[in-house]
């Protein structure tokens, strides 16, 4: 890797392009580099994660609203939408429009966290959606030849690569600017890498990515809507459109970083910042994804490791589900999870049982309070109202609060990945004066943790998420191809999608908009 230093330059100084934070992004996403086995397997896990959370998602109001606008931009060759029978094509940036919503909606996919946060796997609707049309169009050639899987591979490592080493140096929410300011650029690079682009083209579509897609955090704050699944949906669509207009040779904001009137002038720390950003040097393997992380449960990733002991502790200690018999609990963790998760926020909301769905599963008093009582947790009855408003779970659930410790801190921004840790240390207080005192440093799933996912947990994940969806030979099918990913065809990766019974999917219905 090599460490590139990022500061504000005044116009005067003429930056040169060579030395411009986005340029350095364009080269590695135009490094032909082939990708590792390894890297490839996780690759293809991915996948199946990101197909089983949208599978799970498909009639939910978000995702069946961002469907339905998709299904109104019909176009040839086209890209799938998940859920839809394949041959349905629409425009490539409203599938990855529809197809991001669906993997978004459940909070249920992989997960980065470092000076920023970040779900990685965001990266894949919209490069998945122009390879399907790319290589749906007989006539089109990339570097000589048509778009296949290896190709696919080698195009989400890149949008892992740089959204992960982005997340590494750069936070966003320090800034209340939401992390998807990350994912612009990082989709925008794997399509360059997608496509065989030249840096030059690269450079303006990372450049255009990057200007379109910083907002603020307040999608993440207080009464949480459902555009926190769209967010990221919407940086896939702009990553198209950028890379699009790039390659018709328009060209964007420059320098977008470093500018006396850019991003970290006046976004983000200001024009003293400094950041060192490490980017793979040139012929140097994308490995980022290895380091990433998915969810065995449907809510933020900091309540993972919360929710595995609070599961254990529902057996272990059954008297700590009963509100009477416990005066407190308090979370002792890191600052990103009280500040963001926890009572730190100061979210009268996240202690409301009529919260949206949004804003339970960004509440840690809620899910440690259910895991508790119920010893598990799942994406669609551990929100459900009426499990919310239980009245035992409301008092337990005012009894629990989230306080900083720094250690737990250092231990969240560790670059060790044996020292680093997203858990924290449950102190439990009863009422008869006794005490409980428990920790948990990675969730179970964690590659360091008690039960870690490997590719049989993601099939495994899958098809209990596609039961009751999908046709047990539509999930065999799926399974099968994709697993082989790195060897298909152009023909055959209009096929990585799912269909469901379209009976399922008129089962929900959404008002007309303008489309």
């Amino acid at each position: 890797m090599i460490s590139h230093d990022v500061r504000v330059h005044p116009s005067s100084a003429h930056l040169p392009r060579e030395e411009q934070l986005a340029w350095k992004i364009a080269q590695v996403a135009a490094d032909p580099v082939e990708v590792e086995p390894d890297v490839t397997e996780m690759v293809i896990n991915r996948i199946i994660d990101n197909v089983a959370v949208a599978t799970a998602s498909l009639l939910r109001e978000p995702p069946a609203a961002a469907r339905a606008q998709a299904l109104a931009h019909p176009y040839r060759p086209g890209s799938t939408v998940v859920g839809v029978v394949a041959d349905q094509r629409v425009s490539p940036e409203w599938a990855a429009w529809a197809n991001g919503v669906a993997v978004r909606e459940l909070d249920f996919h992989d997960t980065f966290l470092a000076a920023e946060y970040s779900h990685p796997g965001d990266n894949i609707p919209p490069i998945l959606a122009v390879a399907q049309h790319v290589a749906a169009d007989a006539g089109r050639r990339v570097d000589g030849g048509r778009l296949d899987g290896r190709r696919l591979v080698r195009a989400i490592a890149t949008g892992y690569e740089i959204q992960v080493d982005l997340v590494r140096a750069i936070s966003l929410h320090r800034h209340k600017i939401d992390h998807v300011a990350h994912l612009g650029p990082s989709a925008a690079a794997g399509l360059g890498t997608l496509l065989g682009l030249d840096a030059e083209t690269i450079v303006h579509a990372v450049g255009q990515a990057l200007h379109t897609t910083t907002a603020t955090r307040q999608s993440r704050k207080g009464e949480i809507s459902t555009w926190k699944a769209y967010a990221p949906a919407f940086a896939g669509k702009v990553a198209v459109e950028a890379v699009d207009r790039a390659m018709r040779g328009q060209t964007s904001p420059t320098p977008i970083y470093e500018g006396e009137d850019g991003v970290i002038a006046w976004l983000l720390d200001g024009p003293e910042a400094a950041y060192q950003v490490a980017l793979p040097g040139p012929g140097e393997p994308k490995r980022a994804i290895l380091e990433t992380y998915t969810k065995e449960h449907s809510a933020e990733y900091q309540s993972q490791a919360l929710i595995d002991l609070a599961r254990r502790l529902h057996r272990e200690r059954p008297e700590l589900t009963d509100p009477e018999r416990v005066e407190s609990i308090v979370i002792h963790t890191s600052h990103h999870t009280h500040d963001v998760i926890g009572s730190g926020a100061n979210d009268p909301q996240k202690y409301d049982p009529a919260a949206s769905r949004e804003t339970l599963d960004h509440s840690i008093p809620y899910i440690v309070a259910v895991a508790l009582q119920d010893g598990r947790w799942h994406h669609v009855d551990s929100y459900t109202p009426e499990r919310a408003a239980r009245p035992d779970t409301v008092a337990l659930w005012r009894k629990i609060t989230t306080a900083e410790d720094p250690e737990w801190t250092r231990r969240y921004h560790s670059t060790d990945p044996a020292e680093k840790a997203y858990g924290g240390r449950m102190e439990i207080t009863l009422t008869d004066g006794s005490r409980v005192v428990e920790e948990i440093a990675v969730a179970d799933a964690h590659p360091l943790g008690a039960r870690p996912f490997a590719r049989e947990q993601y099939v495994e994940k899958f098809r209990t998420l596609a039961e009751g969806v999908l046709d047990d030979a539509e999930t065999v099918r799926f399974l099968d191809l994709v697993q082989r990913l790195p060897d298909l065809g152009a023909d055959e990766l209009g096929e990585l999608t799912v269909v469901a019974p379209p009976r399922l999917l008129e089962s929900v219905t959404v008002p007309r908009g303008i489309f």
